[in-house]
């Protein structure tokens, strides 16, 4: 049987625990030291409270539109009549210069939600003008179905449609 000294048991030093224990508090007070650079990286309270808005959409009638502003944008909130949807769902898809289907752009057919900026120069279009009853920019001359699509003119893309869900029948939270 081999002896042990008081300072070393079951071939454990009383050093060994003193290294590992110095080690561990080492590491907990680095932590604890770096986290106030790494948080102060998240976003502040302003910019969290522009990500995302919510709107109200209860008082809204059919036909009529609200503007809303998200992230410093408009946001064209409409709530599309029967006929408005009926032409936005019958147009031939592959006739558009930006092709994309009328259901791909919205979660419930009677609310049609967009950034409200000409994706041409970055106007503001104006409501119900223009050769297909939507929308129309009269800076360029661009011109947007009952969609938000291009129908006409220079735009090279339809009007953005932002992230978007319905909190229930009255509210929607953009962003």
């Amino acid at each position: 049987m081999t002896t042990t000294t008081p300072v070393e048991e079951d071939g454990v030093k009383r050093r060994d625990f003193l290294y590992i224990a110095a080690g561990g508090v080492g590491a907990v007070g680095t932590a604890l030291a770096i986290w106030p650079f790494v948080d102060q990286m998240n976003p502040s309270a302003d910019v969290l409270a522009l990500s995302t808005t919510e709107v109200d959409i209860g008082a809204i009638e059919e036909g009529a539109e609200i503007t809303a502003v998200w992230q410093g944008k408009p946001v064209f909130i409409r709530h599309r009549t029967a006929d408005e949807i009926s032409a936005a769902e019958s147009v031939d898809v592959a006739s558009l210069p930006d092709p994309q289907a009328d259901s791909d752009r919205i979660l419930k057919p009677e609310w049609l939600i967009m950034i409200g900026v000409c994706t041409h120069l970055g106007c503001v279009p104006l409501k119900e003008s223009g050769d297909f009853e939507g929308w129309f920019c009269p800076c360029h001359g661009s011109h947007y179905d009952t969609s938000g699509r291009i129908r006409k003119g220079p735009a090279p893309t339809n009007l953005a449609v932002p992230p978007y869900e319905f909190l229930d029948d009255n509210t929607v939270k953009i962003g």
